[in-house]
């Protein structure tokens, strides 16, 4: 009995990680296909057409599941803060993938689960052993290899990946503390709100007007609204099925596609730094996991 349900669970954990896996790579296409509009579309007007895509994406959804499209939890304090970061995340990081090269950004943005780690400790107090707290380090470590600063190969414009990744990360971090009233598709509603109010701020202060977008930008903008939210299905999907401890280490598969498409697509090079750097996060971050896991079986003791 026992070595059926063992069976069952290996089973449910080998689903989920490949509903995972296909959640990484759609995301990584959709930053492609962003990638791909800004070249003849201005950030401000992507960001706002995205936004709106998902906005009636998720306004269908919730229609057909008869749920509301407001909730007076919506406008709670952890929510108000989740929005200030995702409007953050979405802008910086979208700038970053029009600005810099994609792998270098997908990269950056692998540091993510390190900074949330980090905050819960300082915002909600969480215990972090000082194991913890050293492959962080080293994580952040990596993203200074990969950014170089005080060489000829740092560029200013990585620091717009940096912002959008600690955007990232405070947003995840007011998740937790968002109303249990709010479900997903609400979330996402509201998420895909903040990327239209980001780009509409970024449009005023760019000071571009908007064009009419052109046949190449107007398949980038739909291809990524369409995989963006595949993504975010199969993510859900992976979630639901297997284990959150033997799917989310595949969360890092996005950094070999967005790796991929940079190469494939955009003649991007994979620099030594790049590639040493990616390394220290990938690791951190997967080491926080295994430490995660062996706490919860009780195999090893916190430290202070």
């Amino acid at each position: 009995m026992e070595r059926t349900e063992r069976t069952e669970t290996g089973r449910k954990n080998l689903a989920g990680s490949l509903w995972m896996v296909a959640s990484m790579g759609a995301f990584a296409v959709e930053d492609a296909f962003i990638k791909v509009a800004t070249r003849t579309l201005p950030i401000g007007e992507v960001l706002i057409l995205f936004g709106l895509g998902g906005m009636l994406i998720y306004i269908g959804m919730l229609y057909f599941n008869r749920e509301p499209l407001f909730i007076p939890d919506v406008l709670s304090r952890p929510m108000l803060i989740r929005v200030g970061f995702e409007i953050t995340g979405r802008l910086f990081y979208v700038l970053a993938i029009a600005l810099i090269p994609l792998s270098a950004a997908t990269v950056i943005l692998q540091a993510t689960p390190l900074v949330v780690v980090a905050g819960a400790a300082l915002v909600f107090g969480e215990k972090v052993g000082w194991h913890r707290w050293a492959a962080i380090i080293l994580g952040l470590l990596g993203v200074i290899v990969i950014v170089q600063p005080g060489t000829d190969g740092f560029s200013e414009l990585s620091l717009l990946a940096i912002i959008g990744m600690i955007g990232f990360a405070g947003r995840d971090l007011a998740s937790r503390a968002a109303p249990a009233t709010i479900g997903t598709s609400l979330l996402g509603l509201y998420g895909f709100l903040s990327v239209v109010v980001s780009g509409v701020l970024y449009s005023i202060w760019a000071d571009t007007p908007l064009v009419i977008p052109e046949s190449e930008a107007s398949l980038a903008v739909m291809g990524s609204i369409m995989v963006g939210v595949i993504g975010y299905s199969c993510l859900m999907k992976a979630m639901k099925t297997g284990e959150v401890s033997a799917v989310t280490p595949f969360r890092y598969t996005r950094l070999l596609f967005g790796i991929a498409l940079g190469f494939l697509f955009f003649d991007e090079v994979l620099t030594p730094g790049i590639l040493f750097g990616s390394i220290l996060v990938v690791m951190s971050g997967l080491f926080i996991m295994w430490l995660g896991k062996r706490r919860e079986m009780h195999e090893i003791p916190v430290l202070p």
